[in-house]
């Protein structure tokens, strides 16, 4: 059996009624080699059991307890039991976009050490939508791409792959909920690493609760909106990005 290429890094909290389907999805579309890191809060989480089927049938899946707290938490104890040299961020509940992971793998060989699951390009679209989100989310990537000048069209998705090198070079230093994710964006962007895009759907979950909270993050998430028009518009450049000493 090939080593894995890939990681997915899928936070769960009760996704017991979502979860066989995304793995049955990925088993059927995902060609690259991968592990599956399930990472989890509590031992009576719905989700485990629900494992079950798709470890008889030989996918590689490791069960990963959160160390930290909340989403935030399971995902960079997520990344810190990662081993591939691509680490992908995948929705608990998406049972339709695998298809699309092998695109954002072959960005990865192409050089690009962040690649973005993006709504917002021809191709992608999204569903469903609370409006209140969809209003914040479309209005604040529309800044960022347009104003800001990132490089992709869709900067707060949390869907996201990431090198090993974004990984072990960046000093992460937020907190909470998924604003890692900007954050990672917003650094590399200023390293001057490359970034690139892939379409994705994205619709709204069937079964179970988002831990997306938009009211709660909004503070943490304008840190990094700043960060990325301090990048622009004062030139702010790669010698004022905290690195890993191991890494410089």
């Amino acid at each position: 059996m090939a080593e894995p290429l890939l990681d997915i890094v899928i936070p769960v909290y009760n996704e017991g009624a979502n979860i066989g389907p995304v793995l049955r999805s990925l088993a059927a579309h995902v060609k690259t080699p991968f592990r599956v890191l399930i990472c989890y809060d509590r031992d009576d989480d719905d989700t485990l059991p629900a494992l079950a089927p798709a470890e008889a049938a030989g996918m590689r899946i490791v069960r990963v307890k959160n160390r930290g707290r909340g989403a935030f938490g399971a995902v960079v104890t997520g990344f810190a039991d990662s081993q591939a040299p691509a680490v992908l961020v995948f929705p608990a509940d998406d049972d339709y976009n695998a298809p699309r992971l092998d695109a954002m793998v072959a960005k990865f060989e192409e050089g690009c050490d962040i690649v973005c699951a993006s709504r917002f390009i021809p191709g992608g679209k999204m569903v469903g939508c609370p409006p209140l989100k969809a209003a914040t989310v479309r209005g604040s990537a529309f800044v960022l791409h347009h104003v800001a000048r990132l490089p992709t069209h869709d900067p707060s998705n949390g869907f996201r792959l990431f090198s090993r090198k974004v990984l072990q070079a960046l000093v992460l230093e937020s907190t909470e909920g998924f604003t890692y994710s900007i954050e990672m964006l917003v650094k590399a962007h200023r390293l001057g690493w490359r970034i690139g895009e892939v379409p994705v759907e994205w619709h709204e979950r069937k079964a179970g609760k988002s831990r997306f909270q938009v009211v709660k993050w909004l503070p943490a998430y304008f840190v990094w909106f700043a960060y990325a028009f301090e990048t622009t518009y004062l030139r702010r450049g790669p010698s004022s990005v905290p690195l890993r000493e191991a890494s410089k």
